[in-house]
């Protein structure tokens, strides 16, 4: 199943992708569906013409791993981590694919990051590597936009993480199903038309598996808690001066194959 969300005038609205267009889900929701509800196309929408909203609206826990990508931890010149490391953004952080992304006057050294993001579905308490994969509803891109002179001005990463709307994540919401085994799929970041980013997820250091599984020994993850699952080589903080930093009317594309295109444009922020 491909899922989408749209803005109205009423708040978001979900929707289905398929074959033949895109439907609007007839009232549907979200929690619906991660009960296992599977909704009814209703009218047929012109999918150019939506206004996305984010493919997880409602999102609970915005959890983010840093360094999991071997050639990531390479570049930054770190060991590769022994275990996960976890931080989190807040919900003001969410943006839609098509929203713009405002750079505050605090920073400038805003970076992109290509992440998969992975969208849980059920209630997950101290689940094991081998069954993790059925607490994972599906599968989404994201983009962990992340301002490094903030991020390191602290031991903390959060003000560098969590500014308004440096979390998109869509257009689509993909199931495990649907996607199939993730295997080496590419993950790649364009800015300005420009390949900064190309991979694969089989640079991946922890799985996902071993991602869900180790984030449930510590507190229980709920249905839409969405997890960054890291970013690889090729980000701006990367490169040799002077780092390719985004600036206002950069446009950033992410892509994971078989999860569609996140786009976002960069703008002046207060």
């Amino acid at each position: 199943m491909i899922l989408l969300h749209y803005q109205t005038d009423e708040g978001p609205r979900l929707a289905i992708k398929t074959k033949a267009g895109v439907f609007d889900a007839r009232g549907a929701s979200l929690d619906q569906v991660f009960l296992g509800a599977t909704p009814s196309p209703g009218d047929e929408l012109d999918e150019s013409r939506l206004v996305y909203a984010p493919s997880v609206p409602n999102a609970g826990k915005l959890l983010c791993i840093g360094l999991n990508y071997r050639k990531h931890a390479e570049e930054t010149g770190a060991e590769l981590p022994k275990t996960p490391i976890l931080f989190a953004k807040f919900g003001n952080a969410l943006a839609a694919c098509g929203q713009e992304v405002p750079i505050p006057k605090t920073t400038k050294q805003v970076d992109y990051e290509a992440e998969l993001v992975v969208v849980i579905g059920r209630e997950t308490r101290n689940v094991s590597v081998e069954d993790a994969p059925k607490y994972v509803w599906g599968y989404t891109n994201g983009n962990d936009v992340s301002a490094r002179d903030l991020q390191h001005a602290t031991p903390q990463w959060t003000l560098g993480k969590t500014p308004d709307k440096f979390g998109p994540i869509g257009p689509y919401l993909v199931s495990s199903d649907e996607l199939g085994d993730l295997g080496p799929r590419s993950i790649t970041c364009t800015v300005n038309g420009e390949v900064r980013q190309n991979s694969n997820l089989g640079d991946l250091i922890f799985s996902v598996p071993e991602l869900v599984s180790y984030l449930s020994r510590y507190f229980t993850l709920s249905p839409g808690d969405v997890i960054f699952t890291g970013t690889p080589n090729g980000v701006a903080a990367g490169y040799a001066d002077p780092k390719p930093w985004l600036h206002p009317g950069d446009e950033v594309v992410v892509e994971i194959e078989g999860l569609g295109k996140l786009t976002n444009r960069l703008v002046d922020g207060v």
